[in-house]
């Protein structure tokens, strides 16, 4: 621990110290995604002002890293596609891990899991990680389909399903990287299939939904339920999870779960990376390093109710987040989750394609 103090403390003096470098850190990160608190202690301990903006989808964040001089310093890319294929285009730095002591911290099984996407977890540390599924007001669906299964994709993917519960309102999320390998593991096809007929089968499967789906969100979805503006939300858990504690918070009498289908559901993992061409590199990995820190982390999950990748940030959790099993699942319920790997580019251009023409409804 003294050894570990020590290392920080270093890592802190050689930014402070660096000459003419200056004082800031550019941050890109998810929407509703930090805990305000950690910005300000971060600047507060070390006197590095933190720039930050943020994103609704990995195709924005993808788009401006590729196009090269993003200015950005510190991203906080999903681990597939977008990690994956930043490093694979030479658009990241390697972490000095000897920079960031607290990276020591991390769970080695999560860390493992994100292995196939950074091979030796070379390039990015977990931020948060989360998995996707169903956001529902569970009166109101009982209202318009007593009979509609609340533990199934089902609930959504079935159209007579759907057809009932389009005037409560359906959100899909405008994603093909989450929702499209969820379809195909819904089918009982590998999420990483790249064969046509598998992927007709999702068309057939998404299409025959369309008619019932009132938007497609990459954010506000959270807002709309919590506000009971709409019913059933595909998402993810940490999203439908804050939903929640902000309804309750409203007392609108809205009342919001998150649900875990049982067919299972994708897991992903939000990393911390550094740009190739970032500004300020030195002051990247104090940032990193202070975000690993058990109760940083603790704060963050507090915040936000996505879970950590810091088992010994767990005791300073609040206790009722804690042993939430939508924020931290049980071992019999992380079982059913799955990864997904990167898919050749062609294979990804016929999965937008087939989005597009979802959306539209063709």
């Amino acid at each position: 621990m003294i050894r570990r103090f020590a290392c920080m403390c270093l890592l802190l003096l050689t930014v402070s110290g660096a000459r003419g470098q200056e004082r800031v850190v550019n941050v890109y990160n998810w929407t509703d995604y930090i805990d305000p608190a950690a910005i300000t202690r971060f600047e507060q301990q070390t006197g590095i002002k933190i720039r930050y903006d943020v994103f609704d989808s990995l195709e924005t964040l993808e788009g401006k890293l590729l196009a090269g001089h993003s200015g950005y310093d510190v991203i906080v890319p999903t681990s597939e596609p977008t990690f994956s294929r930043l490093i694979r285009d030479g658009a990241l730095l390697p972490l000095d891990k000897s920079r960031l002591p607290h990276l020591a911290g991390l769970d080695p099984t999560l860390m493992a899991r994100v292995a196939s996407s950074d091979p030796g977890n070379r390039y990015g540390a977990i931020y948060l990680w989360g998995t996707t599924g169903l956001g529902i007001i569970a009166d109101r669906i009982h209202a318009a389909a007593p009979d509609a299964p609340l533990d199934s994709w089902d609930l959504l993917f079935k159209p007579e399903n759907a057809r009932r519960l389009a005037g409560c309102g359906i959100t899909m999320m405008d994603s093909a990287i989450d929702v499209i390998p969820t379809v195909l593991k819904y089918l009982g096809h590998d999420p990483n299939s790249t064969d046509a007929a598998d992927l007709a089968s999702v068309q057939r499967t998404l299409l025959a939904i369309r008619p019932y789906i009132r938007t497609f969100a990459s954010a506000g979805a959270l807002e709309a339920l919590a506000n009971g503006e709409t019913c059933l939300v595909f998402d993810y858990s940490g999203d439908v999870v804050q939903a929640a504690t902000r309804a309750a918070e409203a007392k609108n009498g809205v009342q919001v779960r998150y649900v875990a289908p049982r067919e299972g559901g994708q897991l992903s993992f939000d990393m911390l990376a550094i740009p190739k061409d970032a500004p300020h590199p030195e002051a990247a990995l104090a940032l990193i390093d202070f975000l690993e820190r058990p109760d940083v982390m603790a704060g963050i999950t507090n915040f936000v109710h996505y879970p950590n990748a810091v088992p010994a940030s767990l005791p300073m959790v609040q206790p009722a987040i804690a042993a939430d099993p939508n924020v931290f699942p049980p071992p019999q319920a992380f079982a059913r989750f799955f990864t997904v790997g990167p898919v050749p580019a062609a294979a990804e251009r016929a999965r937008n394609r087939m989005w597009a023409r979802f959306k539209a409804g063709d």
